[in-house]
């Protein structure tokens, strides 16, 4: 192999590197997060540096909590800009908008919590009116 060809591996390789199943790697084909892998002509795919590098991208994205659609508005930015800075920016408004949806649904269960706690006892009081002959 040449200096100036990149290494190549089989999608079992990849996997094992970065951590995921080949099912993994073809979903994420699927849902145009990663490239297919070119097609030799024995017919096996092969990937290269690239795609490990995505992947692993990916599978830090994921334990930012991102899903795999917002992964997929952000991904490429990590490999347009050197920097990473527009990617960085772009998952900073992606956490604060769940940020913002968590405190929503919190303050939201909290106030069921609260109408329950107040049902409760209300029904609580009927009980113990019935059960003492009270109207």
């Amino acid at each position: 192999m040449d200096a100036a060809e990149p290494e190549v591996m089989r999608i079992g390789e990849l996997a094992r590197r970065a951590e995921v199943t080949p099912r993994t790697i073809r979903h994420y084909e699927e849902l145009g997060l990663l490239s297919p892998g070119e097609r030799a002509s024995s017919g096996y795919r092969y990937y290269t540096e690239r795609e490990l590098a995505r992947l692993n991208k990916i599978g830090q994205l994921k334990d930012l909590g991102l899903t795999l659609e917002e992964i997929g508005s952000v991904i490429d930015l990590y490999f347009t800009d050197p920097t990473g800075a527009q990617g960085k920016r772009k998952v900073l408004q992606i956490l604060r908008g769940h940020l913002s949806q968590t405190q929503a649904r919190r303050e939201s269960l909290e106030r069921f919590e609260r109408e329950l706690k107040e049902n409760i006892a209300k029904v609580e009081r009927l009980l113990a009116e019935a059960e003492s002959g009270q109207p």
